[in-house]
C-alpha cells in the first residue's frame, strides 16, 4: 500500500484522542542471547504474569509483569503460533494455525487437552473437532470456550469446559453472522461475543448462542481484541493501520494509540493483545519481533 494511499484509507477511519499509554522501555528481559521470532500472541494470567507466544526457538515464554524472565518450555509441539489465552483454571491455551489445533497445556507445560485432526490434516466449516487455521480461544468465567477458526474457515464455535462441542455460527462472506478471515473472539462481562472479521475490517457483536447483535464499521482492520472488564471497554489491534484503539461497548472510539514504526513506543503488524488488572496494555507485533508493555500515567 503506498503512503498516498495509506493516509487516504486513514483519513476516512474513525479516530479520538490519543491514549496516554507510553512504551515501557526494555521491557522485556529474555536470558542472554535469547530472542523472539515473529510474535504472534499474548495473554495474562490472574497474578498478571505475562505470557508470550512467538515463532522463535521458545515459542512459550512466562513474564512477570515487569518483564523478569520466569520460565520458558523445552517441549512445544506446534507447527506455527498463533493466539495464546490462559484459562480461568490457569492453564494456558495455544492455537496452532499452520497444524490446525488448540491446545491445552498446564503452566508448566504439559499437554491436557488436544482439539483437532489426526495428523494436523484441516478440516471444513462443518467438522466440530477440526479446524482449518484457526485463530483464537476465549473463555467464560465457567472454563467453557469459544474458538475462532479461521483463515480459511469461517465460523466460531462453542466447547463446554470439558471440551465438548456445543454448537456454532458463521460462514464465508460479507453479510452480517458472516466472515472473511475470523482473527479473534472475545467476551464481555456481560456474555456478549465480538469477533473480530479481520478482512471485512469491522467488529461483530453476538449474544452468547451466536444471535448477530450489530457491527462496527469503519474502525480499522480489527485484528487481535483485549476486553478490559475494569474499564468495560474493548482494545483493538488495528493491524493495516498500526494502531491501538480503544472502544466503549456501543462502538465507539475513545482513543487511538501509536503509528507505523520500528523503534520501542511505535507498531508494525500489532496482532494480538492484552490488558492485565492495573489497565496496562501487552501488544504482540509480527514484524518487529516483540511484545511491548504501554501503560498510562498514575492518576490518568
Amino acid at each position: 500500500m503506498s503512503a498516498l494511499l495509506a493516509s487516504s484509507v486513514f483519513a476516512e477511519l474513525k479516530s479520538g484522542p490519543k491514549l496516554p499509554h507510553q512504551a515501557v522501555k526494555n521491557w522485556a528481559q529474555l536470558p542472554p542471547g535469547w530472542n523472539f521470532g515473529e510474535t504472534s500472541g499474548v495473554s495474562v494470567d490472574k497474578s498478571d504474569n505475562v505470557w508470550v507466544f512467538n515463532r522463535g526457538p521458545h515459542p512459550v515464554i512466562q513474564f512477570d509483569k515487569n518483564g523478569k524472565f520466569l520460565r520458558a518450555w523445552s517441549d512445544v509441539p506446534i507447527t506455527s503460533s498463533h493466539g495464546i489465552k490462559v484459562a480461568p483454571d490457569g492453564n494456558v491455551w495455544l492455537v496452532d494455525v499452520k497444524g490446525h489445533q488448540i491446545i491445552e497445556f498446564t503452566p508448566e507445560g504439559r499437554i491436557r487437552m488436544v482439539l483437532g485432526n489426526v495428523g494436523k490434516q484441516p478440516g471444513s466449516n462443518e467438522t466440530p473437532y477440526a479446524f482449518n487455521q484457526p485463530t483464537a480461544v476465549s473463555f467464560l468465567p465457567n472454563g467453557d470456550f469459544l474458538i475462532s477458526d479461521g483463515y480459511v474457515n469461517s465460523r466460531v464455535l462453542k466447547f463446554n469446559r470439558d471440551g465438548i462441542f456445543q454448537f456454532q455460527w458463521g460462514k464465508k462472506g460479507t453479510g452480517d453472522s458472516e466472515f472473511n478471515l475470523v482473527h479473534d473472539v472475545v467476551i464481555d462481562k456481560r456474555g456478549l461475543v465480538y469477533v473480530a472479521d479481520r478482512l471485512n475490517e469491522r467488529i461483530q457483536v453476538f449474544d452468547g448462542k451466536g444471535k448477530f447483535i450489530t457491527k462496527w464499521t469503519n474502525i480499522g482492520a480489527a485484528w487481535g481484541l483485549a476486553y478490559a472488564s475494569a474499564e468495560d471497554s474493548l482494545y483493538m489491534c488495528d493491524g493495516v493501520n498500526n494502531r491501538i484503539i480503544k472502544l466503549n461497548m456501543d462502538g465507539q472510539v475513545l482513543g487511538t494509540l501509536s503509528e507505523f514504526g520500528k523503534v520501542e513506543g511505535k507498531l508494525d503488524f500489532p496482532h494480538h493483545m492484552a490488558v492485565d488488572s492495573t489497565g496496562a496494555l501487552y501488544v504482540a507485533e509480527i514484524k518487529n519481533w516483540r511484545v511491548q508493555k504501554f501503560v498510562a500515567p498514575k492518576g490518568r
